[in-house]
């Protein structure tokens, strides 16, 4: 027998907010394969299957018109996908990492109450500013693309 989820159901498995998924199919992002006869949003396990793609390409910093454009051209397989968000989540693991490891040698040093270098400081503090800036870097991706959707939406039709 098939599933099927009302958008409700499907907003609390997700996380998501019946909004997010209404305006998914409003924009032509991510629609239902079937409604009611009263006209309720049915959802399938291949909606989900799509709805994962769709929020791993957004982890990955891509605006919700490239998320449609790669869908649609079929850019990504689902298991590009999966292989992306993986290497993503690998890269992120190994600077928090090298990170545990410098504030591990520091607490070890301060616990056996043996003087700290100016490499055991330098390190820590390369360790941080490599974590900090690969954040500020993934947060002003997404701004950018967040800001590039917007003025996509916002832009006046008839200057194409």
């Amino acid at each position: 027998m098939k599933r099927l989820w009302k958008v409700g159901d499907l907003a609390k498995l997700t996380g998501l907010t019946v909004r997010t998924l209404r305006f998914y199919d409003q924009i032509g992002l991510f629609s239902p394969s079937s409604q009611t006869d009263s006209g309720h949003r049915l959802y399938d396990e291949g909606d989900l299957s799509r709805l994962q793609q769709i929020l791993s390409l957004k982890e990955l910093g891509l605006s919700l018109e490239e998320i449609k454009s790669a869908l649609h051209d079929g850019q990504f397989s689902p298991l590009e996908i999966v292989n992306l968000q993986m290497e993503r989540l690998n890269e992120q693991i190994k600077l928090q990492q090298k990170l545990l490891e410098q504030l591990q040698h520091v607490s070890r040093s301060m616990q056996e109450k043996a003087p700290l270098t100016v490499e055991d400081f330098t390190g820590l503090l390369q360790a941080m500013k490599k974590n900090h800036e690969k954040l500020v870097i993934e947060r002003q991706k997404s701004w950018e693309h967040r800001l590039g959707a917007l003025g996509h939406f916002l832009a006046d039709p008839n200057e194409e």
